[in-house]
């Protein structure tokens, strides 16, 4: 079978070098797994770090992806809850599932957990025709999702319910900040937000402003802007008059990280929340700790999710009440291309790959 490979690390970005399209063996699934086909998959940003070879050298040759959707064509003698012919998608945690931590539910927690296409190999990913999984780490698709929206969501509702409904035990009527609210994570944080009825603030880049708002964002503020948390301070206020109660936010959803961090703080109200998943302009954030313990500021980390989480937002999105947000999709034969649009910004939701014919 066909399948993105890369054999060297490209610490220069150049994809185009290390990439090809080769051909690998076919699985064949152990008593626990799953073999499905790629209908669909996605770009996550932990590709970029594979290739880099940093933070972890991921093990080469290696085969990248970690969101992938497709059709059921072998399950191995052991597995109950899928047949041939089912559609299903990946979830990407693979923990160890005995430690205290995973059987107490908390299998993100998990010391031995590895994130599927990122860590795993060599040749174990989600960017080849077929693939295989334990058993665990496949959900079924439910009708009226396509392929699409199913590999869209993958990786990224999961870690945006988990952040939101999980760790921050978002309520009606918050009202919310969703920073980076045209990356794939954010897009799908203002739509949960919504979906349980809160004032939403979303940030992006000047081009992504109205795409925030057809997701159903209330406001969109440009964070580009030196002086964006001014705009939102004022919009927070406006809420306050309509509403009653201070002017503020209550929870916070940031994935930014060092250039924004402090001034999320600054707009929390007291006893409020902000919840990280990730730092994508980088970790060293300089913070007034006077904003935490004088506020009573809760601040959470948080990474993927359960598999639970990940079946309640696919369940949303058969009612219809969660969509995928589609940026492009490119052929394996474009990986490099494909790879170089994620690293320029330049996208709103996420980027798909697919195999020929799929």
């Amino acid at each position: 079978m066909k399948a993105v490979v890369y054999r060297e690390y490209a610490p220069d970005d150049d994809y185009a070098k290390i990439l090809k399209v080769e051909d690998i063996d076919s699985p064949k699934p152990k008593p626990d797994e799953v073999v499905f086909t790629n209908k669909a998959s996605a770009l996550n940003y932990n590709d970029i770090w594979g290739m880099r070879g940093v933070p972890i050298p991921v093990p080469v040759p290696h085969v990248s992806g970690s969101d992938v959707a497709g059709d059921v064509i072998a399950v191995g003698e052991d597995v109950q809850g899928f047949k041939v012919g089912d559609r299903v998608v990946s979830h990407s945690n693979l923990a160890c599932r005995v430690c205290s931590d995973c059987t107490s539910g908390r299998e993100f927690d998990c010391t031995r957990r590895q994130v599927w296409g990122f860590q795993t190999g060599p040749l174990w990913g989600a960017y080849s025709e077929e693939v295989h999984l334990p058993e665990v780490n496949v959900s079924k698709i439910p009708e009226g999702v396509s392929y699409d929206d199913a590999a869209a969501a993958s990786m990224t509702i999961l870690t945006s319910w988990h952040m939101l409904v999980g760790r921050a035990k978002i309520t009606p009527g918050q009202t919310v900040l969703i920073m980076g609210g045209g990356s794939g994570v954010g897009s799908f944080g203002i739509q949960i937000a919504k979906l349980y009825n809160c004032d939403v603030i979303a940030t992006a880049s000047p081009d992504k402003l109205e795409k925030c708002k057809e997701l159903g964002a209330d406001y969109a503020v440009d964070h580009r802007k030196d002086d964006w948390h001014k705009e939102v301070r004022g919009i927070t206020k406006e809420i306050a008059k309509k509403k009653g109660g201070a002017p503020g936010i209550d929870l916070s959803f940031d994935h930014i990280g060092e250039t924004h961090f402090n001034k999320q703080l600054t707009l929390l109200k007291y006893g409020a929340t902000l919840v990280s998943c990730g730092a994508t302009t980088g970790y060293d954030a300089k913070i007034d700790l006077r904003h935490i313990f004088f506020k009573g500021i809760n601040v959470l980390g948080s990474t993927q999710g359960t598999k639970a989480e990940l079946d309640q937002g696919l369940y949303w999105m058969g009612q219809g009440k969660i969509k995928a947000a589609v940026d492009s999709v490119y052929s394996f034969e474009q990986a490099a291309e494909a790879h170089t649009k994620m690293l320029s910004g330049k996208f709103f939701g996420k980027i798909l790959m697919k195999p020929e014919g799929a």
